[in-house]
């Protein structure tokens, strides 16, 4: 899979993947919390983090991860893309060039859970609240194996 890094051109793609993704895997958020986390992902996290991207041949994004010292911040896969590599292309990607060794998880997405602990991934903490002080907590994961 080619991985290459986004521009801000593409913004508008990732943030309807990012939807997409959020729909079909956080079945535990409310409606009004993803109307309010979309122009924050668009507006401000999309620039705070390095973005890359997987395309498919007609140069579609099937797939995107946003890496901040060292942390996956996101990774959003699109749902007909799902099971097909893509995310574990990124995450493997974001570990050999981009210094990862950590990312959180949202404790109801145990799809998430699941897929980090197969990557190598190892629970070492918990927190009640997201980052936005919602009670959806965070489960803190560190890559323990390559």
């Amino acid at each position: 899979m080619n991985i290459e890094s986004v521009e801000k051109i593409d913004h508008h793609y990732l943030i309807n993947v990012w939807e997409a993704s959020v729909r079909a895997t956080h079945d535990f958020l409310k409606e009004e919390d993803l109307l309010a986390l979309r122009p924050l992902i668009f507006e401000q996290y999309f620039n705070a983090v390095h973005l890359t991207c997987v395309r498919n041949s007609t140069g579609e994004i099937l797939g995107f991860c946003g890496v901040l010292d060292g942390n996956i911040e996101m990774l959003f896969v699109s749902p007909a893309a799902r099971g097909k590599g893509v995310g574990a292309a990124l995450t493997r990607h974001a570990i050999a060039t981009q210094g990862v060794t950590n990312v959180d998880v949202n404790e109801q997405n145990t799809q998430a859970l699941g897929f980090y602990q197969r990557m190598g991934f190892a629970v070492t903490g918990r927190s009640p609240l997201d980052g936005q002080g919602k009670p959806y907590p965070l489960l803190h994961m560190q890559l323990i194996h390559r």
